[in-house]
């Protein structure tokens, strides 16, 4: 039974709610959801704040043609001990869980059936910050990984488009929203969120990923 269908059971009235609000998006050689409201935007909206303040954001350098580039955004990298991750010539070590995200963690997990032990968490502060073209496809995340991407803050445009046809998805993400990238999606697929210079609000958006202990 694919990660797909074993979402759609559930005894939790909540869970039932948000369900019926999920929008599936059958790609070629990947599967996405949105669920546009899986939060309360007024506790998206608290949380945002909280985290803004409290976590220890740094706006870190890595590797690009050889040379050392400074991101266009603030990050954390958050998880269990054993959760190192490498990407672009960096390795980061995770900074311990942050209670109400390691709660969230938790509660994606009941929702989606899925575990998730680390997440890493962005800081856009304006629509000029941005990622770049890109796939979650780091060794430590195994073969076919799936990415859950909450988003608390200002709209901003994702795309997603493949890697060999001439297939693109644009979905604006609103706060409160929740993606499941999943089936391949990392394999196919790239996404970014690009430039959007009429935004001044700023986004948190935190992708919660697995990585398997034995590494």
């Amino acid at each position: 039974m694919s990660i797909l269908t074993r979402q759609w059971h559930s005894d939790n009235r909540q869970s039932d709610t948000r369900q019926s609000n999920a929008q599936q998006f059958n790609l070629p050689d990947a599967t996405v959801m949105l669920w546009p409201d899986w939060l309360d935007r007024q506790q998206g909206g608290d949380l945002q704040q909280q985290l803004q303040q409290q976590l220890n954001w740094s706006q870190d350098s890595i590797m690009m043609f050889g040379k050392a580039v400074t991101i266009p955004r603030l990050q954390v990298w958050m998880g269990d001990a054993h959760c190192s991750y490498r990407y672009s010539g960096t390795t980061f070590m995770p900074q311990p869980w942050q209670p109400q995200v390691q709660l969230l963690a938790q509660q994606l997990s009941a929702f989606l059936q899925l575990p998730f032990n680390c997440v890493l968490l962005n800081w856009y502060q304006n629509g000029v910050q941005h990622m770049g073209w890109h796939a979650d496809n780091e060794p430590e995340l195994g073969p076919d990984p799936y990415i859950a991407s909450l988003s608390l803050g200002a709209t901003r445009r994702f795309e997603l488009k493949h890697r060999r046809q001439a297939w693109q998805l644009a979905l604006d993400l609103t706060p409160g929203s929740l993606l499941l990238m999943a089936d391949g999606c990392q394999q196919h697929w790239l996404h970014r969120l690009p430039k959007q210079s009429r935004v001044t609000d700023s986004r948190v958006n935190l992708t919660f990923r697995y990585i398997n202990s034995a590494g």
